[in-house]
């Protein structure tokens, strides 16, 4: 069976040899740079690491949404609009009508593997919430559904425009097998907004966008950080089908989740913190993961990239168990 049969099996709540073993996001930089000083070659690759500990190829493309002529040099947190005026004057950067010709030789480069099933593919556009925080900057982000509400909505009927435009000639080159809206809109505590704010900002570009996606049989996710688990019912009345990275330190609980919404397909979920603690501490997450794993509609991961505080010897630990319970998991 391929890597992308398993993918497209488990997305669909269907059994296969065993579970995707996949990295969703791998692993910090600086991750890397311990495990080299701790014997991984120096010489290997992204693609190439991954082979070295048996985890599955999956690829990804992020779709630009900005081009040159932004402001850059930008502190942290800040954003080159202010108000209607700065967005005329910076619309020319943004949504560029070669976004996909931009991307077309990185998709063609991944087609022929994409087709023989070496790996599934899925893509990622940024959201209405978290584009807008890019122009805005995050202050000033939270302060807009307020102060000003006739230009957000502009912003996301230009956001949704664009997604509806780049979805189409996409899938003219390649049809993924899902897709993630970029969006952290959560944190540890709960979401960022409340649900009438999501219902007016977010929800109608959502549903026109999801529309279009679903027309092209491709599974659609939301990529928001923290506890997502109180906005799960706003998403699932927009169409979305499936939720990653599920953060367990923000008190996600997919067993809880999967009890709940039998039908939502789910991606991550297991907890980057134990990895530093040794086999026991790994055996017992998948343990914790299993019976969501048994369940289908579930390809676990580790709830984000992996830290640097995991050495070499406990990430090849925990592979090892990734293969056993991805087979696990299917008997």
């Amino acid at each position: 069976m391929t890597n992308r049969e398993r993918v497209v099996n488990t997305l669909n709540f269907r059994k296969s040899d065993r579970l995707p073993m996949v990295e969703w996001a791998a692993w910090w930089d600086k991750t890397v740079d311990r495990w080299q000083d701790e014997g991984l070659d120096k010489s290997l690759g992204y693609t190439d690491i991954k082979k070295q500990f048996g985890i599955d190829e999956l690829r990804n493309i992020w779709i630009n949404f900005a081009g040159k002529g932004l402001p850059e040099g930008l502190e942290h947190g800040q954003g080159p609009i202010e108000n209607e005026a700065d967005y005329e004057k910076y619309k020319f950067a943004l949504y560029p009508n070669d976004a996909i010709k931009w991307a077309e030789a990185s998709i063609m480069d991944l087609k022929p593997g994409h087709d023989r099933g070496d790996y599934a593919f899925w893509f990622t556009l940024n959201g209405f919430f978290w584009f807008p925080r890019i122009l805005f900057g995050i202050e000033n982000h939270l302060f807009s559904f307020y102060d000003y509400p006739e230009l957000y909505h502009r912003i996301c009927e230009d956001i949704c425009q664009f997604q509806l435009k780049v979805i189409d000639e996409l899938c003219e080159l390649i049809v993924p097998d899902f897709m993630t809206f970029a969006e952290d809109m959560s944190y540890n505590n709960g979401p960022m907004l409340s649900e009438d704010l999501f219902n007016e900002f977010i929800k109608p570009y959502y549903k026109r966008v999801i529309t279009k996606l679903k027309s092209h049989g491709i599974k659609v996710f939301v990529d928001t950080d923290g506890n997502v688990m109180p906005m799960i019912p706003w998403l699932l009345d927009c169409g979305v089908e499936g939720i990653l990275p599920l953060e367990r330190q923000a008190g996600v609980d997919v067993a809880e989740i999967r009890k709940m919404y039998p039908e939502l397909l789910m991606l991550g979920g297991y907890d980057k913190m134990v990895m530093k603690q040794g086999e026991a501490a790994m055996r017992a997450e998948f343990e914790r993961l299993l019976p969501v794993m048994k369940s289908g509609g579930y390809i676990p991961s580790v709830d984000h990239q992996t830290p640097p505080d995991v050495s070499f010897e406990n990430y090849k630990i925990y592979a090892k168990l990734f293969e056993e319970y991805a087979k696990k998991a299917m008997e």
